[in-house]
């Protein structure tokens, strides 16, 4: 059932509507056969970007939308609702748009900047590393400076996209300890790690084969490896050094993506279990008139309007200036935490059918489970909730 948004436009709505539209047409009824079977979806994230679904935050002197990010998280939420793999694509997109949008010269924007926006090419983020997951001040993959540039070696790991996206944002070692070893004078200060936009076809790259998922099995995710790669300069991100500042200030961001993506799961999780419920009898009543059941489904609705109330206080703090860091974390964490519990009641309430996959429930589930994990464990969110409660 369409949720009942409160929008701050005309404008909004109609796009919520038009989202609702294109994902109930281009989405819901090919995801099943292509989750199952494990199939790259050709052709969707071109038909999203020419619905102007793929760039809404950006500004639209680039090309994008110049939506705030409230509505934008609302239509990603509304993706995720139809196809949680989508739309975790959709946001890493825009999470590997970012560094260049914020940090890149105006000649580097107007180079790449209006075919990311325009949907005609797909971005990845690459920053994670076998070894340097939550810890990324931790990563080994090093770019050493050239006459011409950097020569790229190392591997990164966990790429929504891997070997099928046009670019990737990538982060690599360019100071001391940049050979590739073990030292980090510099470690948790970010000043021998720097971002450059990698593209697909650069000599030297290659990818992994996709691994054997949990969920979203439809969108590849992939280890890269770099083998003496050579990049021009003019494709480094910021000044060099600068690739943690980079990171992180897309990562919030990116945390609220996630947050979306989570609510729209446990929302078609919540939406499914309460069809059922509507038609499932047992001892002659409809499933949800037994009271056991009926509080089940009001603490799952509870949960869900929570959580997206958590990820627009966020957002809205984004869109007005303010400082946002603390609750994008309380956010991802909140609302993928609800999204676990809602998508495993929702189990509960089918009962044995819930546990087959004749039903999407049984996918829901697995979904949420990762979206606890991925842009920072649920674990590192309460350590930077924490931290954020330290009086100086």
């Amino acid at each position: 059932m369409p949720v009942d948004r409160l929008l701050p436009s005309e404008d909004a709505e109609e796009l919520i509507a038009l989202t609702r539209d294109v994902v109930d047409k281009l989405l819901d009824p090919i995801v099943d056969e292509h989750e199952r079977h494990e199939t790259y979806p050709d052709g969707v994230f071109a038909q999203l970007g020419a619905a102007g679904l793929l760039s809404l935050p950006q500004p639209e002197e680039w090309g994008g939308g110049g939506q705030p990010y409230e509505v934008y998280l609302q239509v990603l939420e509304e993706i995720a609702a139809r196809w949680a793999a989508v739309a975790v694509a959709v946001s890493v997109h825009s999470l590997s748009s970012h560094p260049l949008l914020t940090f890149g010269t105006e000649e580097q924007k107007l180079r790449w900047l209006p075919e990311m926006l325009s949907g005609n090419t797909i971005g990845a983020y690459s920053l994670s590393e076998p070894q340097a997951g939550s810890d990324a001040a931790a990563l080994r993959c090093a770019a050493v400076p050239s006459d011409d540039g950097y020569i790229i070696n190392g591997s990164k790991s966990w790429i929504t996209h891997g070997g099928v996206a046009d670019f990737y944002t990538l982060f690599a070692r360019t100071g001391e300890g940049s050979s590739g070893g073990q030292e980090r004078s510099d470690r948790g200060k970010g000043g021998a790690i720097s971002c450059f936009l990698v593209p697909s076809e650069l000599p030297g790259l290659t990818f992994g084969k996709p691994e054997e998922k949990m969920g979203l099995a439809a969108i590849p995710t992939t280890s890269a490896f770099y083998d003496n790669a050579a990049i021009p300069a003019a494709r480094r991100i910021g000044d060099d050094g600068q690739g943690l500042q980079i990171a992180f200030s897309a990562l919030d961001a990116g945390r609220l993506g996630i947050a979306a993506v989570a609510t729209g799961i446990a929302q078609a999780a919540l939406d499914d279990a309460c069809r059922y419920a509507n038609e499932r009898t047992t001892f002659g009543r409809k499933i949800i008139d037994h009271q056991g059941l009926g509080f089940l489904l009001a603490d799952m609705a509870a949960a869900v309007g929570s959580a997206r109330a958590t990820y627009l206080d966020a957002a809205r703090r984004r869109d007005l200036g303010r400082p946002y860091g603390s609750q994008a974390s309380v956010a991802k964490m909140v609302c993928t935490d609800a999204a676990m519990k809602v998508t495993t009641d929702a189990v509960q309430v089918f009962g044995g059918a819930g546990y087959t996959r004749d039903y999407r429930v049984e996918r829901y589930m697995r979904e949420a489970k990762i979206t606890q994990i991925f842009e920072g464990t649920n674990q590192i969110q309460r350590l930077v909730i924490a931290r954020g409660l330290t009086t100086v």
